[in-house]
């Protein structure tokens, strides 16, 4: 189900390129994620908290950086957590084939716990060594 974005409602992006105001997030690139393939999407999110997971494990060197995004087109859910993982979308969690503009960064945000960012950095390896790959329609 394709969604615009509500007037309120603040949507991030977490990474870690190094970005400013009015740059574009476009497919294209390699993910970030699993192999590493040219993404066909690009993903976004209304909670604060899984923009910090992207952020926090974003392949590169350097920091990882939380950007204020505002979609270019429509956007839906990302079927990679929602259906199965997290029915309803609690996370907030959504794809787009179209740019984002950045319009801001959050500066002041807080990473996980090290216990916690390394149990999930375990589980991303434990998938990738059974050759499970994220959704990409």
């Amino acid at each position: 189900m394709d969604k615009s974005t509500e007037a309120s409602e603040t949507l991030y992006h977490g990474t870690k390129a190094n970005l400013k105001d009015g740059d574009l997030i476009e497919p294209g690139f390699n993910s970030n994620y699993g192999q590493r393939n040219k993404a066909r999407f690009v993903y976004l999110t209304a909670t604060l908290d899984a923009a910090t997971w992207g952020a926090e494990l974003a392949a590169g060197e350097g920091p990882g950086r939380i950007y204020i995004v505002e979609p270019t087109g429509l956007f839906e859910d990302d079927p990679n957590l929602t259906d199965k993982k997290f029915p309803g979308n609690p996370t907030r969690s959504y794809r787009t084939k179209n740019p984002l503009r950045v319009i801001g960064e959050v500066v002041d945000w807080k990473g996980h716990p090290p216990e916690q960012l390394n149990a999930m950095k375990d589980h991303l390896e434990k998938l990738k060594q059974q050759g499970i790959e994220a959704i990409e329609d």
